[in-house]
């Protein structure tokens, strides 16, 4: 029997460098790919004959990797994901010195309040409240400026209770993000 890999939950759209919070609620999470490479490749072989193999041999874009979200590591920058969904397994790779819309920058166990015991799953509201605090305050480690001052934001990525139970994932993930004109180097110590 094949079990299905738990999954952290995605990525909330991009914190503001303004001291602004949004509810749980009304963050939008970011996607995942899930067998759109097979969608598309059938499309392509429907409409393509030679100007699809013709296209096989120049150069779309930066290389990707696709890597599990329990393999991310600080200082991995990702490009801008396609769908969305709330839950995602991997995120696609990519070289910092090319276009890319997220950066880890911190990867921390969450922390429950004071007082509260136990390993219980503590919920959306707390662990995306615990995400806002931890990666306001590891930002200006990495960047090298308060995301206060910054023209860049930051996201997360939070373990679902899924993964909270069933693979003992604790881990908030902090991202540097845009909403915009994508970066196209490594966002450490970058004072921007």
């Amino acid at each position: 029997m094949v079990r299905e890999q738990p999954r952290h939950r995605a990525l909330p759209g991009p914190r503001p460098s303004a001291p602004r919070r949004q509810s749980p609620s009304v963050l939008r999470p970011r996607v995942r790919r899930t067998g759109s490479a097979l969608g598309a490749a059938t499309v392509l072989l429907a409409l393509g004959g030679c100007s699809w193999v013709s296209g096989m041999f120049t150069d779309d874009g930066p290389p990707t990797e696709e890597v599990s979200v329990f393999d991310i590591a600080v200082g991995q920058c990702f490009a801008a994901q396609q769908e969305v969904d709330h839950e995602l397994s991997s995120l696609d790779a990519v070289p910092c010195d090319t276009p890319h819309q997220q950066e880890a920058y911190s990867i921390i166990d969450y922390q429950p309040p004071p007082g509260v015991e136990g390993n219980a799953f503590p919920g959306d509201a707390s662990l995306a409240a615990y995400a806002d605090a931890v990666c306001a305050q590891n930002f200006e480690d990495y960047v090298g400026i308060s995301y206060l001052d910054s023209s860049l934001f930051f996201t997360y990525l939070l373990p679902s209770a899924r993964g909270w139970e069933q693979s003992k994932d604790r881990a908030v993930i902090c991202f540097v993000t845009t909403t915009g004109v994508e970066l196209t180097a490594s966002a450490k110590e970058s004072r921007t």
